[in-house]
């Protein structure tokens, strides 16, 4: 299915918003950040350390009257530098451009499905800056398959569950880790939706370079299509 088409499939899907983090939040609790390298505040400080943005997403969520920060689809990110796990080489190569939607709250925070499905795959992704525990989730409606990704929860999130076990929407399926299991970054989820995921088990990349981001665009369109927040 190309790109454009299968982008409204999934619009399709939800009329409202849809939450994918505990079910207390409204979508009036949301409110959008930018952590690109064009934000000057954000690249001021020292991004080696977790906790250090971690204050600064807090005080943001908090200046704006809101309970959680989103944001960081096709958003170009200094973050990544600080692991040699996004190859920091080469510019065209260099892993920095994120593919999923970031939701920065609490760790321990809910994690919902909000489709669906049953449980793809899961693993413990624990190189520095990877996601941590992930689990990923198959989709077919309207006999189309796809996938959503969820990353960097609580080790917890991995226990007692099965591939192939079925999944309602709205089911809560995980909680959200902390910077000491999630690749040392502060707690948030991070949300893809992925057309193919290409062979690859518990894991799919959620950071593109140059070279190869018009591919993963087509393959991982903006999740907020779906979420409508």
């Amino acid at each position: 299915m190309k790109t454009q088409k299968f982008e409204k499939f999934i619009e399709s899907l939800s009329t409202t918003f849809v939450p994918v983090v505990a079910k207390t939040f409204t979508k009036e609790d949301y409110v959008p950040i930018d952590l690109s390298e064009t934000n000057q505040d954000f690249m001021k400080l020292d991004i080696s350390s977790s906790d250090a943005y971690e204050k600064y997403i807090k005080a943001y969520v908090e200046i704006h009257g809101a309970k959680v920060a989103y944001g960081g689809y096709n958003e170009v990110r200094a973050m990544y530098r600080r692991s040699t796990h996004f190859n920091q080489q080469d510019p065209e190569t260099e892993r920095n451009i994120h593919l999923g939607l970031d939701i920065w709250c609490d760790a321990g925070t809910t994690i919902l499905s909000p489709l669906q499905g049953k449980i793809h795959s899961f693993k413990n992704n624990d190189h520095y800056g990877d996601y941590g525990p992930t689990i990923v989730l198959e989709h077919m409606i309207q006999d189309i398959t796809f996938h959503t990704l969820y990353g960097h929860l609580s080790l917890a999130s991995l226990s007692g569950i099965k591939t192939g076990q079925y999944i309602k929407a709205g089911q809560t399926i995980a909680t959200l880790g902390d910077a000491s299991v999630n690749g040392d970054y502060a707690p948030h989820l991070h949300f893809q939706i992925i057309k193919d995921m290409q062979g690859y088990v518990g894991d799919y990349p959620g950071v593109s370079n140059k070279r190869d981001l018009d591919f993963y665009l087509d393959n991982c369109p903006d999740p907020n299509v779906l979420l409508k927040i």
